[in-house]
């Protein structure tokens, strides 16, 4: 119970929380709306009231800011975290979730569910210790360690016999794993909202690579590839790798620092889509490219880049897909998509070409292009399915699309025109 002299604790500000592609309307103060116009995760306009101010989440975006105290979260159309984060997992590394699941509740917000997904992945991956490698380091020592760099020791030492440069290998905890780990950490310490429980496993994995560097910030993260040696950390890895690639921003405006995350989620689907169909073709003897040139014309100056093309043992065209998070057009499918889809098939010269699309409110169908001999097939995919009915959908799909597989018939001399 305070006394008189005491002045109450000021409530904390409740976080604003919207929905992939709403809006909401909230009080800012003039550096807050500064701030939050440079966002690349929300979109801000004033109202008719002064001070008041209509905060829409920017189109096929989710993510999380903080602007001062105001923090906004902005949580997928996909109402349980599970389903999202098995998407981002998928789409870097197939079955990333099917050993090791985290179960989420629908409670939880995008940023502070990959914080408890990766604590949990991470400190199972390092529960044996760090994992240990070799590192080539190059230094200056006054005793021999390794092999000597002459021409450095010349250039940059002119010749004197003490220190020496030098190059050695170097068991060591500071390795690209490592550093991959502990980058990731600090970035989900950072988040806000994270339970006490997930921010103390990240507290400890901070700790426990206390002695790896952190990789500077702007640059990319270290390269590795899965080896039977570090193969108790993939999971945590890959995930890793998810948290790391999210879009970050970070910016002042006047006294206001502005940060945050943010996920495309276009790009979410497009590389869920395209990762699990090439998956399942390459099952049943095909090979496939994603983002492969094509040209329209016969100079070969008009660019195409089809999502996912599938060829066969003799890199003939066997089906070309694109993936489309969502349809634009009120009452269907985008007709700009169908124009594009038709255009690749020409130039590959398939008769189906396939769009697919998160679903939403249209209905799957197939159009027959006139006079072309093209048909178009438009398909949905709901993303709110379980993860293994959501791959068994993906199998059929793939079936379907196999099945329709087949070269388009001469078109160049026109044939009568359709009554």
């Amino acid at each position: 119970m305070s006394t008189p002299d005491q002045k109450p604790s000021a409530m904390p500000r409740p976080a604003l929380t919207l929905t992939e592609g709403g809006y909401a309307e909230r009080q800012l103060t003039g550096d807050e709306y500064a701030a939050l116009r440079g966002s690349p995760l929300v979109e801000v306009t004033p109202t008719l009231i002064e001070g008041v101010f209509t905060i829409g989440a920017a189109a096929n975006k989710v993510g999380a800011l903080a602007a001062g105290d105001l923090q906004i979260v902005v949580r997928p159309k996909i109402a349980d975290l599970n389903r999202l984060i098995f998407l981002l997992g998928y789409a870097k590394k197939p079955g990333i979730w099917h050993d090791d699941p985290v179960h989420l509740t629908t409670d939880d917000e995008l940023f502070p569910a990959l914080a408890e997904a990766f604590s949990r992945l991470a400190t199972h991956a390092t529960a044996q210790g760090l994992l240990q490698g070799y590192r080539t380091v190059t230094d200056s020592l006054p005793v021999l360690r390794g092999r000597v760099l002459a021409g450095e020791q010349m250039t940059r030492h002119y010749g004197f016999a003490v220190p020496l440069a030098v190059e050695y290998d170097e068991f060591t905890t500071d390795i690209a794993e490592n550093q991959i780990l502990l980058a990731a950490t600090l970035r989900m310490l950072r988040v806000a909202g994270v339970t006490t429980t997930a921010r103390r496993r990240l507290q400890r994995l901070h700790l426990a690579l206390a002695e790896v560097t952190n990789p500077s910030r702007g640059t990319t993260a270290p390269a590795w590839r899965p080896t039977r040696l570090n193969a108790r950390y993939v999971n945590a890895l890959r995930l890793a790798e998810v948290i790391l690639a999210a879009q970050s921003f970070e910016h002042h405006a006047g006294d206001l620092a502005v940060s945050g995350y943010v996920f495309d989620m276009w790009r979410i689907f497009e590389d869920f889509i395209c990762t699990a169909l090439s998956e399942t073709l390459t099952r049943r003897g095909n090979r496939s490219l994603t983002q492969q040139r094509v040209y329209l014309d016969d100079a070969d100056r008009v660019t195409m880049r089809p999502d996912l093309l599938c060829v066969d043992g003799t890199d003939n065209a066997v089906a070309v897909v694109d993936a489309k998070y969502k349809a634009e057009k009120p009452d269907g499918f985008p007709d700009a998509d169908l124009y594009q889809m038709l255009a690749y098939c020409t130039a590959l010269g398939l008769t189906d070409g396939h769009l697919v699309y998160a679903k939403g409110n249209e209905t799957p169908t197939s159009h027959v292009v006139r006079r072309s001999g093209v048909v178009i097939h438009c398909h949905a995919i709901d993303l709110s399915l379980p993860p293994q009915h959501l791959l068994d959908r993906i199998n059929e799909l793939a079936r379907f699309i196999l099945a329709t597989g087949a070269p388009a018939p001469d078109i160049s001399t026109p044939g009568p025109p359709s009554r």
